[in-house]
This record gives C-alpha cells, sequence and structure tokens, in this order.
C-alpha cells in the first residue's frame, strides 16, 4: 500500500482533534513513516480510519489526533493526520493491550498480564519511575528487567523527539525523516545547527530549514545562517549547471536570499573557505566537491596526456582502404583525417552534429584498434545511449556506472586510480552529457597507457549536472580535437537535422518538412488540446509510433495550462481512456527548464 492521492476534502470540513485507543495497524512504511491505522473512540465501537506521517505509535495505545476528513475514493472516508501526541492509557485494559502489543522489547500478551495482575493501573508509572520494581513479577529476571527499561527509555526518547520536532513547525512526516536520519542525537543536531537539514533531509530545503532555526531563536544574521545561505546558494548554482559562480555574484545572491546587507557575507565566506566547505580561486568560488572535480580532470588529462603509450604500427593508408572495404562505405576527407589523428593521439575529442559521421568514424576506429590486438570498451552517461551505442557498433556497451562498477553502498566507484579499468582503450558517447563529477570518476579509474576517445555534439545541451566538459576540454587546446561539418547525403533528408545545422550556423529553421513541423496556437487551451491529439493520434499515425514508449513532450513550466501539471493530467487522461498505460506512473513529462550555463576557468587543462 502506499500514500493515497486520489482524494478530496470534505465539504465543509474544518480542523479537527480526535482521541481514542489505536486498535488496529493497517499499514506502515518504515522509509516514508505513512501510516494506516485504526482508531476507537472511547465509549464506542465505531473505528475511524486515520493517516499520515507517524512513528512509534503501536495497538492499545491512547493518542490525539489533529486534522482533516478527506475523502479517499478507494477507501473512503479518512483523517488525514497533520500532528499527533501520545497520551498514556488510562484504563486496565487499555494499559494491558498497550504492553501486549510487543512495543516494549521483553513484554509480551503474557508478562502484560502478570504486571497488570502486580501493578493494575499503575503499572507503566511502576515501569518509568521505578523499573526496578518489575523484578517482583514471577519470571522476570535481571536481564529481562534491563531489555524492558532499555526499551522503554527508547520509547520515552521517540516522542520526546517527535514533540520537540512538531513544536518547532515541522510537519510529522518531515519529523519521521529527520529521527530515521540522525536518531537519538535529532534534538542535539538541530540546536547545534539547523541548517544541516537542508542538505540532509529531501523535501525541507533552505527556507525549511531556516524556519525552523528561526523556530529555535537563531538570529537573522548569526555566523551559522550566513554561512549556511552561501552554501545554498552555490548548491543552487550547481543545480543550474554552474561548477562555480564569481565572489560579487554569490554574495549578491546569498545576501538577496537571506535578506541581509551584502557587507555581512565576505567574512562568513571567509570562515567557510577555512573550514575548507568553500575553495576560492582569483574571483570565482567553489563548493569544495566541485573545486576537487575540476581540479582533478585538470590533473588526469595531463597525466594520460603526458604518459607513454605503447606504440601501434599501423600502415594508416591501408587500414583507411581496409575500413571503406569492410564497412562498405566511402570516408569523407573530415573521417580520415581524424583516423590518422587518432594512431597518434593518446585523448581524442570527435565531434560534430547529427547526421555528420561520428558514428561511421567510431566503428572504424574500433575495427583499426581491434585488427590490432588491442581491447576497446565501449561506455556511455545513460542506458539509453549505451544501447543506442550498442546497436550501432555491434558491441557490447554499458553505463559509465556500470563501466566503473557503482556501489550503492558506499556511494562511490569499485573502479578508481586505485583498482583502474583494465583495458587499451575506452570510446565514451554522448560525452555533452556527462558533468564534471562524473569526468572526474572516469578519468581517475584509466591507467596512464589507456587511451581515451570522447565522443559527442558539443552543440547539445550541457548536462544536468555541474560543468560543460566537452566544450571545456575542447576550448582548453590540449586535447586533439576533430570536427565533422560535412553532412552525409542520407541524414540531410532528415528536417531535423538540416534545421539542427541552420540553428548552429545563426539561420532561421524551416518548418513543414517531413519529420519538423511548427503548430502555433494563440490560446493555451487550444495548445493543450494540440498537443494532446499529436501524442494521441497525428504523431503514432504519421510514424508508427507507440505513444507511451516513443514520445516525449517538453514543457519549460511546472505551472498554467500549458505546464508539466497540467499536460500530465491531460495526456494520462487521453491516453488510460485509449487503454495505453504501460505503467502505474502512465505518461510522464520532462519539464526541465533550460539555462545558459557560465563557462568559468576554461583555461583549467593549461
Amino acid at each position: 500500500m502506499s500514500e493515497p492521492r486520489n482524494e478530496s476534502a470534505l465539504p465543509g470540513t474544518e480542523p479537527v482533534t480526535i482521541e481514542g485507543v489505536v486498535d488496529k495497524i493497517v499499514f506502515e512504511s518504515a522509509d516514508s513513516g505513512f501510516f494506516v491505522g485504526r482508531l476507537r473512540a472511547p465509549g464506542t465501537n465505531e473505528l475511524v480510519t486515520f493517516v499520515g506521517a507517524i512513528m512509534a505509535v503501536s495497538p492499545g495505545e491512547t493518542i490525539r489526533l489533529r486534522g482533516h476528513w478527506v475523502n479517499d475514493k478507494k477507501f473512503g472516508r479518512q483523517l488525514r493526520t497533520e500532528s499527533w501526541e501520545t497520551l498514556r492509557p488510562t484504563s486496565i485494559d487499555g494499559i494491558e493491550k498497550y504492553l501486549g502489543s510487543g512495543l516494549i522489547k521483553g513484554i509480551g500478551p503474557t508478562y502484560a498480564k502478570r504486571l497488570i495482575a502486580a501493578f493494575g493501573a499503575d503499572t507503566l508509572t511502576i515501569i518509568d519511575e521505578h523499573p526496578e520494581r518489575v523484578l517482583e513479577v514471577a519470571g522476570i529476571g535481571r536481564k529481562r528487567a534491563e531489555q524492558i527499561q532499555q526499551a522503554w527509555a527508547t520509547q520515552k526518547s521517540v516522542r520526546a523527539i517527535m514533540v520537540f520536532l512538531q513544536g518547532h513547525g515541522i510537519s510529522t512526516g518531515q519529523a519521521a525523516k529527520i529521527y530515521k536520519r540522525y536518531g537519538d542525537g535529532a534534538v542535539a543536531v538541530l540546536r547545534e545547527n539547523p541548517y544541516r537539514l537542508a542538505e540532509d533531509i529531501a523535501g525541507i530545503g533552505f527556507a525549511g530549514a531556516d524556519k525552523v532555526a528561526e523556530s529555535l531563536g537563531v538570529e537573522k544574521t548569526s555566523p551559522r545562517r550566513l554561512q549556511a545561505g552561501l552554501i545554498f546558494s552555490l548548491q543552487e548554482a550547481a543545480g543550474d549547471g554552474h561548477v562555480c559562480v564569481p565572489e560579487d555574484r554569490l554574495l549578491a545572491g546569498a545576501a538577496e536570499l537571506l535578506g541581509v546587507e551584502v557587507k555581512l557575507l565576505p567574512q562568513a565566506l571567509t570562515d567557510l573557505e577555512s573550514q575548507r566547505q568553500v575553495v576560492r580561486q582569483r574571483s570565482d568560488c567553489y563548493l569544495a566537491a566541485a573545486y576537487q572535480a575540476e581540479a582533478g580532470c585538470a590533473h588526469h588529462v595531463k597525466r594520460l596526456l603526458a604518459a607513454e603509450k605503447a606504440p601501434v604500427t599501423i600502415d594508416i593508408e591501408k587500414a583507411l582502404a581496409w575500413i571503406e572495404s569492410k564497412q562498405a562505405i566511402q570516408l569523407s576527407e573530415e573521417q580520415r583525417d581524424a583516423l590518422r589523428m587518432a594512431v597518434q593521439a593518446r585523448l581524442l575529442v570527435i565531434t560534430g552534429g547529427p547526421g555528420t559521421g561520428k558514428t561511421t568514424l567510431v566503428n572504424g576506429l574500433i575495427s583499426m584498434f581491434e585488427a590490432k590486438g588491442l581491447s576497446v570498451l565501449l561506455a556511455a552517461p545513460t542506458g539509453r545511449a549505451a544501447k543506442r551505442m550498442e546497436a550501432a557498433t555491434g558491441r557490447p556497451s554499458s553505463t559509465i556506472h556500470r563501466l566503473l562498477e557503482f556501489s550503492p553502498r558506499t556511494g562511490g566507484f569499485v573502479r578508481t586510480e586505485y583498482d583502474p579499468l583494465r583495458t587499451d582503450m575506452v570510446v565514451i558517447d554522448e560525452c555533452s552529457m556527462v558533468d564534471v563529477y562524473l569526468l572526474h570518476a572516469l578519468l581517475r579509474a584509466l591507467p596512464s597507457d589507456c587511451r581515451a576517445v570522447f565522443v559527442g555534439d558539443v552543440d547539445q545541451l550541457p548536462s544536468v549536472g555541474p560543468g560543460n566538459v566537452l566544450m571545456d576540454i575542447i576550448a582548453s587546446n590540449v586535447v586533439p580535437t576533430v570536427r565533422l561539418r560535412t553532412v552525409f547525403r542520407q541524414a540531410a533528408e532528415s528536417g531535423i537535422i538540416r534545421n539542427a545545422h541552420r540553428i548552429n550556423r545563426g539561420e532561421n529553421p524551416e518548418f513543414n518538412a517531413d519529420d519538423f513541423f511548427f503548430v502555433e496556437r494563440p490560446e493555451a487551451e487550444r495548445a493543450v488540446g494540440t498537443v494532446v491529439e499529436l501524442v494521441t493520434s497525428r504523431i503514432p499515425r504519421k510514424f508508427g509510433l507507440d505513444p507511451m514508449r516513443d514520445i516525449q513532450v517538453l514543457s519549460p513550466m511546472h505551472r498554467g495550462p500549458v505546464g508539466v501539471a497540467n499536460l500530465n493530467q491531460a495526456l494520462q487522461a487521453a491516453l488510460n481512456a485509449q487503454g495505453a498505460v504501460t505503467s502505474r506512473r502512465g505518461f510522464r513529462i520532462g519539464d526541465r527548464v533550460i539555462q545558459q550555463r557560465n563557462n568559468y576557468d576554461l583555461d583549467v587543462f593549461n
């Protein structure tokens, strides 16, 4: 079971508070804290379903819930809980059920009855204030008594932490995540630095952490707050693709975020630098990890360029004729020059727009080196790109993460400079999608005697992560680069490819080609209808595509009639009605807003 989403507030409902005894736990997620239970109100047999993010609640406990009544389309009337607190059960039956639930390790139904028989309504008080007295109960020895005392203390700690968190404006769902992350030390962590929440807990962000800090009495100009604002500003820039930010821009942006004067921030930045959380180079500021990745890339590029490689004896002109015969093609002069360069290059970049023959060149390159007995590994940044590479080359290909043997347990890679890849050459496709962190990990894992070929279209969108590494490597002028410009006749028949090259030349695209159209709709509502029609009917009919698997819709905004949310609903409704659903998630729309990247430190490889 997962958290229900098809629900609506019951008309006229106001926030309500109810108390009762937990009768049953229907569902509980240890990961999210989502909880579904049944509550029995005192003096009645009616069971109330309550849902929400709740921790450490067991059958038999008396609790007070605050929330709103909602009507779930599948499960009916429920209380969606916004906050809660436990109340000690007072009745003999309630205490017995509570202790017999298994919540307190060392006490089950049998010992619950014995404790009640010995202490009656005072049982919980005895366990809490005089735990040594449980030794008076038959069958409870010193080991079990210590187990009961420890379990009771743990439950008290959990509840105290949850009360503290909710008292400082943290929702029950977020409180559950915080407790899972920090455990019994959650309160101490938040008192010491509440801004850790922004980095450690998904969904809270800087604004949420700032509210908690304010509730805890952190001053607006506190050094901790100023430092947190600077770190968050750098993280936001990284999310927009920037490895570093000019210092003046960072200070101005952080001052606006924090609502303070810029003059207060230079000292906070200096303190972060002394703590090695931030690195300043000339007028630019980096998060420490980003600087280490960029500097590491430069170091390993220099290492690979300077290393001695085993010579490969190739009569290049004979090899070119052999490739043309083997692949039944005629190489362009650009491709022939590239293969001549590849024989000598330790590192090589192959770049060019769509239809310029990058794949043909790579196939020839691989065949040439394999014929000389060299081993070659192929990889790409995404699974889809790796499959395309595999199909185009007829050879195994993998994601870069798989190539480097990513370990979920450690969050790092097995293949590093201490256990490098064992190959003579690697070929990495779609390099424009590689960010600075992934490039650093890859370069670290290449042995010094390995050749590397980076393939990609430098004019494509840069990586989602920070950096624009393919462009920066080319701009460094230290890595041999092949630029393919000739568009082959078959590729030129595609309107998409023709227009991609027109745009690169600064020319307007030509519309209404066989596969490139511009459909204008002056009203947003009509535009939504057109998108639905295109996806569900016109494009599948024209090109024989599956609307669920083969078509992607991009929108530059989240809200509004043509935003991601509304388009998703419209497309899901249309495709679900056609019986085209292939998964529970249904049709999804990409919603990344493309932003221009600032490229700093282009001479980092020099």
